[in-house]
């Protein structure tokens, strides 16, 4: 049975916010006690015994050689930039969070923005080589919602024209890429710790790789260049993950495969209840691969939908389900970006669809398959009611336009 949604004059369908990638919190005693420890011991920073530790459980579930913990996923990928020496240009999808592009532009590096493909939401490999020009020296690929590029393709293309590639890899720690472990592929990946990530570190992200040197050098750089107690060899800065941090991420992957389950069951339940409605397309994950299921991603098509995506939204935020429009508008429609290359609204058709289209709902630990019921009843009343819930939109912005300024 349908009830009257919020944007109608209901009560809101939940009391408290429901947020997308609510932290993760884990086994709290476990969490505590490691915080103990370091508060015992008094070594708080500066690659203390956590830090390590969390190192090499990084290490070993990505397959890789060498993780280096970072402060946080967007110096993680700034060191890697200049670790591996890319300079001029770079080539990036704009559909990515603006930390990816951010991280050139802070080096004095362009990104050029490449389109995507519409059905892995990631760069197209076919549009990343029409891109490549003499000041181009990189590559970086983007593992969008944890589903692994065209990694072969990147590779081939990159081999052949000279390249570096490097992979940004923030929502897919723990993913699989042909059976391969996420984390050694290209040059290097780095990964992203964020609270909101379903593997945590409060703040914090990770450089992993299997090439020695770059390894070494990306671990002087994150330490102000410090080669030993009193001599720098290379221009660095501070990078580095505290003893807190690394406290939280081992006690996320103390319950790494308890919180990949939930993602799965959660990401299974909203496929249920969202199967069937008109225009509304919910992304998938490969079942032979090894997936954290941390997103759940639809695509809304305002040409078969009842409603458009921003419509669904409003509604959506009214009943305080905070649903997310990532990765709207774009980097390409960002500052200093849109200035830089105002052409790319053209130039980038799948990514400005996609733009338009796609819809992050609620996930975390604390959130229940009743809640994915609840989000997704709210949908299907939403699009079930289009015709009173658009007109109830369009007289609240209406409302808006003509109310007084506040004093």
């Amino acid at each position: 049975m349908s009830r009257t949604l919020a944007v109608l004059g209901g009560e809101r369908a939940f009391a408290e916010l429901l947020h997308v990638g609510r932290p993760n919190i884990g086994d709290r005693e476990y969490l505590l006690s490691r915080i103990n420890e370091a508060l015992d011991r008094r070594w708080l920073t500066n690659h203390g015994p956590l830090v390590r530790e969390f190192e090499e459980r990084v290490a070993e579930i990505s397959g890789v050689k060498h993780c280096v913990a970072m402060a946080n996923g967007t110096i993680a990928l700034e060191i890697a930039i200049r670790a591996a020496g890319l300079t001029g240009e770079v080539i990036v999808p704009s559909f990515t969070f603006v930390a990816t592009a951010h991280a050139l532009q802070w080096q004095q590096i362009t990104p050029v923005f490449c389109d995507v493909d519409p059905r892995t939401h990631t760069l197209d490999p076919k549009r990343v080589e029409e891109l490549i020009t003499p000041r181009t020296t990189g590559i970086i690929g983007v593992h969008t919602w944890g589903r692994p590029c065209d990694i072969d393709a990147l590779t081939a293309l990159a081999e052949r024209h000279g390249l570096t590639l490097l992979f940004d890899a923030a929502h897919a720690f723990a993913c699989t890429y042909r059976r391969k472990g996420i984390g050694g592929f290209g040059l290097a990946e780095t990964f992203s710790f964020h609270a909101t990530k379903f593997v945590n570190c409060l703040e914090g992200g990770a450089l992993v790789t299997n090439d020695d040197e770059l390894a070494r050098t990306a671990r002087l750089k994150q330490n102000f260049g410090f080669v030993n107690l009193d001599t720098v060899t290379h221009v660095g800065t501070n990078g580095k993950m505290n003893e807190f941090s690394a406290a939280m991420g081992l006690t996320n992957l103390k319950n790494l495969c308890a919180l990949v389950e939930h993602n799965r069951t959660l990401h299974a339940a909203y496929r249920e209840h969202l199967s069937g409605l008109p225009g509304v397309t919910f992304m998938e994950y490969d079942d032979a691969e090894r997936n954290n299921y941390q997103y759940v991603i639809v695509e809304i098509d305002a040409g078969e939908a009842p409603l458009t995506r921003d419509e669904l939204v409003q509604v959506l935020f009214a009943e305080n389900i905070r649903a997310r429009r990532y990765f709207y508008p774009g980097c390409h429609r960002m500052e200093p970006y849109a200035s830089m290359f105002p052409e790319n609204d053209v130039l980038l058709p799948e990514t400005e669809r996609l733009s338009n289209r796609v819809l992050a709902l609620p996930t975390g630990e604390t959130l229940s398959t009743a809640d994915v019921a609840k989000v997704a009843g709210v949908i299907r009343d939403a699009l079930a009611q289009a015709e009173a819930v658009r007109s109830a939109l369009r007289g609240s912005a209406s409302r808006a336009v003509s109310a007084p300024p506040s004093a």
